[in-house]
């Protein structure tokens, strides 16, 4: 195999295998950076995305060939309809990631929208903390006994809590019923 045989063949398996679906990734996903704590993780991302992508766009395009050529097509370096239209999916998916900042040093727009308000995950961790410390000062209460002064401001303290506890299950059922 000569060293143009091994160039057609590294192409070729780039173009059946990686780059339709890497561009594809890139564009989907432009803020993600190779790069950071979770760097292995998010490359390991990219590379599964990119393989099957790419070997879904594969099989699509050429399905589509077959069926849309007369005569059908052959997918060789002499008839490459299928490296071409894998090649102009990679190419219009790379303009794409471009336009939106993909390959950019620094993203153009954050990882994470940045939340004006808390979320409903939020929200349930703050209820989950209000309860906790509501029956830590019951225990508390309990073990304080006849002590009114104290007793009084722990029964202070948990109705706060008692009290904001119901305001946010009110936001929570709120954001629900929309």
């Amino acid at each position: 195999m000569g060293p143009l045989a091994v160039v057609q063949a590294v192409a070729g398996g780039l173009l059946l295998f990686f780059l339709p679906g890497f561009t594809i990734a890139k564009a989907l996903f432009p803020e993600r950076r190779v790069r950071g704590p979770q760097a292995v993780g998010w490359a390991l991302e990219l590379v599964a995305i990119a393989f099957v992508l790419s070997v879904v766009l594969t099989v699509v395009v050429g399905y589509l060939l077959l069926v849309g050529a007369p005569g059908g097509f052959s997918a060789t370096w002499g008839n490459p309809l299928l490296e071409t239209g894998l090649a102009a999916i990679a190419l219009v998916a790379f303009v794409a990631g471009w336009l939106q900042g993909a390959y950019a040093r620094e993203p153009r727009r954050p990882a994470r929208p940045v939340a004006q308000e808390e979320g409903p995950w939020e929200l349930d961790e703050r209820l989950d903390r209000l309860q906790r410390e509501r029956r830590r000062l019951e225990r508390e209460l309990r073990r304080a006994g006849t002590g009114e002064a104290a007793a009084t401001g722990l029964r202070e303290r948990i109705a706060g809590i008692v009290d904001e506890e119901r305001t946010l299950r009110r936001r929570r059922e709120a954001e629900y019923d929309l």
